[in-house]
């Protein structure tokens, strides 16, 4: 399983690196909202959280969908402007001035990427802000995930200018409360990671540079495909003449485990890559626990299983459908994992909902969660 990336006669020049708030503050309310996915900033979520007005979380709350499970795409608005230059903002507010200028449409399919409706990265499809059928599709996916966020998806499609006008306010005042402090630390690093990562590129070519940004990314031989070990299937271009020329690299200080490929249709493709590996903490268990887990885990689908459970909670229904198997096959598998003690299971008004606990799953080892959480 794997991303791909076009490059087929793709000019040098249009590779390249940069580093973008917008994105950033994204994988901080992302790490805000999964401590357990970020086990080495349990000291900056923590005292971060404490800190955060109780409006501005509540807001959080609220919108979390945009961040907690999935990345929405118009985090990186600057990927998704036709004939645009491709490249993030020098600043918060130029980011979201990008943002301003996305339509309602790409806005919407962007904001409403965790719905896994088709909408965004499986070719595209009508549009629930004119198109019925769709909009019951989004809106019972929405309903899975509580009342709150069905009623927020519910405003997004009814009053799509008013929440933008929410989320960039959101925005802002995160940026007042704890994000600026956070980017004036880290931008320095990432700075510098651009410059070092710019001249690999032009020194020693892709190939050089693809190494070091990750393990999981290779290039063929012919140079004309750039490839993202994940455990997912999809493919786009870098050479899209709708939204034109360019393949973009954007580091992170707080993605690590993730490493993100935004492929939609009609989107720049961009790679968001993670700076640094902390380790995981561990302690050790019994041999019988550990072999239950091993065990548990060895067969392909439930690896496919645990790459959904890692990032949100799912209905066995919505595991059926993602997978293309049974919902008895699916609550087979999940009986497996339960008794191996790595799934948490909780009602969500009719609704019953599973996720996995990745503080079992990082007693297994860290090459587990970076693989299922990459």
């Amino acid at each position: 399983m794997s991303v791909t990336i076009d490059i087929t006669g793709l000019p040098a020049e249009r590779i390249g690196f940069a580093a973008s708030p917008l994105a950033e503050l994204c994988m901080t309310l992302h790490a805000l909202s999964q401590p357990g996915h970020h086990p080495g900033l349990a000291s900056w979520s923590a005292t971060t959280t404490a800190s955060l007005d109780p409006d501005i979380a509540d807001r959080l709350l609220e919108g979390d969908f945009m961040w907690r499970s999935s990345f929405a795409d118009i985090f990186m608005p600057y990927a998704g402007i036709p004939g645009g230059s491709g490249r993030p903002g020098a600043t918060l507010a130029a980011e979201l001035d990008v943002l301003d200028r996305l339509d309602d449409e790409r806005f919407v399919t962007g904001a409403l990427e965790h719905c896994r409706v088709g909408l965004h990265y499986n070719g595209g499809g009508p549009s629930p802000l004119s198109d019925p059928a769709t909009r019951t599709k989004v809106l019972e996916a929405a309903s899975a995930r509580g009342g709150r966020q069905l009623d927020f998806v519910v405003r997004m499609l009814d009053d799509t200018a008013s929440v933008r006008v929410w989320l960039r306010r959101l925005m802002e005042d995160c940026d007042e409360a704890f994000f600026a402090e956070t980017w004036r630390r880290i931008e320095p690093r990432q700075s510098a990671d651009v410059r070092h990562k710019t001249e690999l590129l032009r020194r020693k070519g892709l190939p050089a540079v693809l190494k070091e940004v990750s393990s999981a990314l290779s290039v063929d031989e012919g140079m004309t495909t750039v490839t993202a070990d994940k455990m997912m299937q999809g493919s786009t271009t870098a050479t899209d003449p709708r939204i034109g020329e360019g393949l973009l690299f954007v580091p992170t200080n707080f993605g690590w485990p993730h490493l993100l490929v935004l492929h939609a249709p009609g989107w720049r493709p961009v790679v968001h890559y993670p700076i640094g590996s902390p380790e995981l903490a561990s302690s050790p268990g019994s041999v019988e626990l550990l072999q239950r887990r091993m065990e548990a885990l060895a067969h392909p689908m439930r690896m496919m299983l645990c790459r959904s459970l890692a990032r949100a909670p799912y209905t066995t229904g919505e595991l059926a459908a993602a997978c293309g198997i049974t919902a008895p096959e699916v609550s087979r598998h999940l009986a497996v994992m339960k008794k191996a003690g790595l799934l948490k299971t909780r009602r969500q008004g009719r609704y019953v909902q599973h996720q996995l606990d990745l503080s079992a799953v990082a007693r297994i080892g860290s090459d587990f969660i970076e693989g299922i959480l990459r």
